[in-house]
């Protein structure tokens, strides 16, 4: 991959750098805000071999990359230069939820790499005590090189305030390291120790809360969420020259007791409902709750709102030791893999299956998202079969009582993190991702979907005999229909519209417009043309019924941008310009330019075909229709 090529083709197509408001990423997507969504093009991002898929949600305009999407990342940043700190409409805009959600993923986004260590070292000491315990009857524990290793493993949760600090002195844009050290505060050991006796605990006379701050999440966002105007408040009202020293001294000040006695416990009580909600379902019905996230996960993922339920689990292992919201996701991380080794299966298109396969062995990993969007969301009946069986897996997880020692992105190599639940849970999570990727592999097999023909293939499979042919219908062997427009080809199959992509219309091809007119392509009758000059009807000499159109979801432009050169009920001759229509104006309102040229009597004809071009050139042959 050529980063740097690809980082600058991803900035054109987002609207240039100017229209980047800021500028993130996680595992496999770049995570882009952007000034004005709309002058993103979409469609040639998607026409992009680096890029996976393209989706809009909880206001960001997300990239799908990969695992290079680091590479692809800093390669951008050094395009841009620096970014400027910007409140644009668009964010002032968003929903309140909308922001949380960001805030929220932006602040934890940095922190999973450094989680997903120490559970995978949580794992791993998990299994050597198993094996110790089991085969040698030795216990491990005691052995210096254990409580080192697990002092690494535990020392992200302990300390956790402090790097939560960080982060969210980031994203608050304030300053890092005082942020620590307010957190580093409440980590003190002798504030540890103080705020665990029994004697009552006061503040210039106050009475303070008494709690543990160690591992908490939720008091230390809220602490650096106010420090962040705190700060800038005494940056005012303080001279230049003492601004050094008494900033961060007046900060500390005010921010250490205000914590302590205010937001801390507000953290506390905040992060202990969230809690008490989730169990309180969870006592409910563990078997529903499990069969819910199970299947509701990777949903969520689509959407990135996921996050906003991921400081469930880190609270309790931060809390507990023990957390069982990353058990379900666990099946539907595999039920994903499932969906995607399905489709390897079963796919002719050698494209599609080489990114199956690579998507299977990434999901199986903990890595979804190339399943997702690549595969199962692309074809869209594996997406329904990884969320039926993901909740299958589930429901028996929630059932046995399935449940983690350590936060820990779900794959294969994190598995031993479930072992210390005891035997049946541990064999529940197993018989559950069992289920979760078999029964998401087996649904995918025999139930099949719609699979996405090689680019240009002509589609050689015989249709029905036994139809009616009308008698204004050619009796030749074969009749062709020229194109009616100039642009790229591309398979009705991979249109981004199920409704077109389904073939529910009719069978036919789809082109993407490189001028921007449509023109008889034979004499014809105009039988329709919609007020916002969108769609087309055609009656074409031959008596084939066509409709033509113009782009996805362009209804919504209500004529703009589009103009006529007849009207509904015309007889035209071949070459007569119907409808022309301004390519750059419309793809800059952010519309898919894509248009299926639909052969809406095709159930008539014995086998439709198309030729195989890259290209279209107006009056080329480009659609076959055997008798």
């Amino acid at each position: 991959m050529n980063y740097q090529q690809v980082a600058k083709d991803i900035l054109t197509n987002v609207g240039g750098k100017e229209n980047v408001s800021s500028l993130t990423h996680c595992y496999t997507r770049l995570r882009f805000i952007l000034n004005d969504p709309k002058k993103a093009i979409k469609e040639n991002l998607n026409k992009m071999d680096e890029v996976i898929s393209v989706v809009e949600s909880s206001g960001q305009f997300q990239v799908v990359i990969g695992n290079k999407v680091e590479e692809v990342h800093d390669h951008i940043i050094q395009q841009l230069g620096e970014l400027k700190e910007t409140q644009g409409k668009e964010e002032e805009k968003s929903s309140i939820g909308n922001r949380i959600l960001s805030i929220v993923t932006a602040i934890f986004t940095p922190i999973i790499p450094a989680i997903a260590a120490s559970g995978m070292l949580k794992g791993i000491l998990a299994l050597a005590v198993m094996i110790a315990t089991s085969y040698w009857g030795v216990d491990i524990k005691e052995y210096n090189t254990y409580i080192i290793l697990n002092a690494a493993s535990s020392a992200v949760f302990y300390f956790f305030p402090i790097i939560i600090g960080y982060a969210a002195a980031k994203v608050f844009k304030t300053n890092e390291i005082i942020a620590m050290v307010l957190a580093a505060t409440l980590c003190y050991p002798d504030i540890v120790t103080l705020m665990s006796g029994e004697a009552s605990v006061t503040l210039f006379g106050i009475s303070v809360t008494q709690a543990n701050y160690t591992s908490t999440v939720i008091p230390i966002i809220i602490a650096v969420f106010i420090m962040a105007y705190v700060q800038r408040y005494f940056e005012r009202i303080t001279p230049e020259v003492l601004k050094i020293i008494m900033v961060p001294t007046f900060t500390l000040l005010v921010m250490v007791p205000a914590t302590l006695i205010v937001f801390g416990p507000i953290g506390i009580y905040l992060g202990n409902f969230i809690n008490w909600l989730y169990y309180v379902i969870m006592d409910i019905s563990p078997t529903l709750l499990g069969a819910f996230i199970g299947g509701i996960w990777c949903v969520l993922v689509i959407f990135g709102a996921h996050k906003a339920i991921v400081p469930i689990g880190i609270n309790d292992v931060a809390r507990t030791g023990q957390q069982n919201l990353l058990a379900f996701a666990g099946a539907a991380n595999f039920s994903q893999a499932g969906a995607a080794a399905g489709v390897f299966l079963k796919t002719k298109n050698k494209k599609l299956k080489t990114l199956a396969a690579t998507s299977t062995v990434t999901a199986l990993f903990g890595v979804t998202e190339p399943a997702i969007y690549g595969v199962n969301l692309r074809l869209k009946k594996p997406m329904i079969y990884a969320v039926i069986s993901g909740a299958l897996g589930g429901a028996l997880m929630g059932w046995g009582g399935s449940y983690g020692t350590a936060f820990a992105n779900q794959g294969v190599l994190t598995i031993p993190v479930y072992i210390e639940a005891g035997t049946k849970a541990f064999l529940c999570y197993i018989i559950g991702i069992a289920i979760a990727f078999f029964g998401a592999a087996a649904m995918t097999m025999l139930f099949g979907f719609k699979d996405i023909p090689e680019e240009g293939t002509v589609d050689e499979t015989p249709k029905k005999t036994d139809r009616i042919v009308p008698d204004s219908v050619k009796t030749e062997a074969e009749t062709s229909i020229p194109s009616p427009i100039q642009g790229s080809i591309i398979p009705l199959a991979q249109v981004k519209d199920e409704v077109f992509s389904s073939g529910a219309l009719g069978e036919g091809i789809a082109i993407y417009p490189e001028v921007g007119e449509v023109v008889a392509p034979m004499n014809c009758k105009v039988s329709i043309l919609y007020p916002t000059l969108h769609a087309i009807g055609l009656q074409l000499e031959n008596g084939v019924e066509m409709l033509i159109h113009i782009g996805l979801n362009t209804v919504e432009l209500k004529g703009e941008g589009f103009e006529a050169h007849v009207k509904a009920g015309d007889e035209i001759s071949k070459g007569t310009k119907i409808v022309s229509f301004d390519i750059k104006a419309i793809e800059a309102k952010g519309y898919d330019l894509s248009t299926p040229l639909i052969i809406t009597n095709s159930t008539q004809y014995q086998n439709v075909s198309f030729v195989e071009n890259e290209k279209s050139t107006i009056h080329d042959e480009l659609i076959l229709l055997k008798a």
